[in-house]
């Protein structure tokens, strides 16, 4: 019989006196055995993805490993609403940000996720992104429970239009601006430096003159109860909750996290960092979240 290889063995002692014994699993191993075992007992996953899981895809997060803002805060509902300044200041920023997350693809955690929905083992990809790359990589249960960025509302009437359309009006009105950028912050943001926001123009809806939005809920904003209430039915139907990319620290995901642990229901999170949830009852996976395509096969 052949001798083991250094790669399938472990030396103790020096050289002369050596013992070899089999090499074990490392850690690594160990957790990715656990999180396919998890995958595997559990049939009907309620899957909530975060952040975590587009930045391989170039869009960045907004959270450090221990849950903090790594920048400046985002813009609040209310202060859009209400505040010309702040809606220039947004729509300036966002018309340099839209072209690289309309250009990002969705990466090996995406379409792990895909994967598993395609082999009936989701009830629901709830994400918390609104990039629209779950979409992308082919799921179609999917809740966006922030809404996407690629679509515009008028606050007044109610109008929808695609946020393309709305990129051709912004450049079209503010022809001397960047409308195009290769850095990125989260949700399509970018920083433009010490610019003066007045000159910028802000166009309305073609329509009705009225205020356009991402469909989106910023902070401060509320989701629409139809959307919750169609989380809430997918997570009825789920034997357990997988968080993909997530630190939870935003109530609209958590919520789900919490009503699960109090019902019994296992709940395991894929992320790099502290969750809002390491305190209660979760199994947790310190991994970066494309991972995932090794434990899941993929289509």
């Amino acid at each position: 019989m052949a001798a083991a290889s250094v790669s399938d063995r472990t030396r103790l002692g020096d050289e002369s006196g050596a013992v070899a014994v089999p090499a074990g699993p490392s850690d690594a191993d160990k957790t990715m055995e656990r999180l396919r075992r998890f995958i595997d007992v559990h049939r009907r996953l309620f899957v909530l993805t975060g952040a975590g899981l587009s930045t391989l895809s170039g869009i960045p997060d907004y959270r450090d490993r221990d849950g903090g803002w790594k920048g400046a805060s985002p813009i609040q509902h209310q202060a859009f609403v209400t505040q010309l300044a702040k809606r220039k200041r947004y729509w300036a920023r966002s018309m340099a940000g839209w072209p690289p997350v309309a250009r990002a693809e969705p990466n090996a955690g995406h379409q792990a996720l895909t994967a598993l929905e395609h082999a009936g083992r989701v009830t629901k990809i709830v994400t918390q992104n609104v990039d629209g790359l779950h979409q992308a990589a082919g799921s179609r249960t999917v809740v966006d429970l922030h809404g996407r960025l690629d679509r515009v509302v008028c606050l007044a009437c109610d109008n929808r239009l695609s946020r393309n359309y709305v990129q051709s009006q912004l450049i079209a009105a503010n022809r001397d601006w960047l409308s195009d950028a290769d850095t990125l912050k989260p949700d399509g943001d970018i920083e433009l430096g010490e610019v003066d926001y007045d000159q910028f123009v802000v166009p309305g809806c073609p329509i009705c003159a009225g205020i356009l939005k991402p469909e989106v809920v910023f902070f401060g904003g509320s989701v629409p109860p139809r959307v919750v209430k169609r989380a809430w039915a997918a997570l009825e139907r789920a034997d357990a909750v997988l968080v993909v990319g997530s630190s939870l620290m935003v109530w609209s995901g958590f919520r789900f996290v919490r009503d699960a642990v109090r019902r019994g229901l296992p709940v395991a999170a894929v992320n790099r960092g502290k969750t809002r949830a390491d305190e209660l009852a979760i199994e947790k996976f310190e991994l970066n979240c494309e991972r995932l395509a090794e434990v899941i096969p993929l289509a």
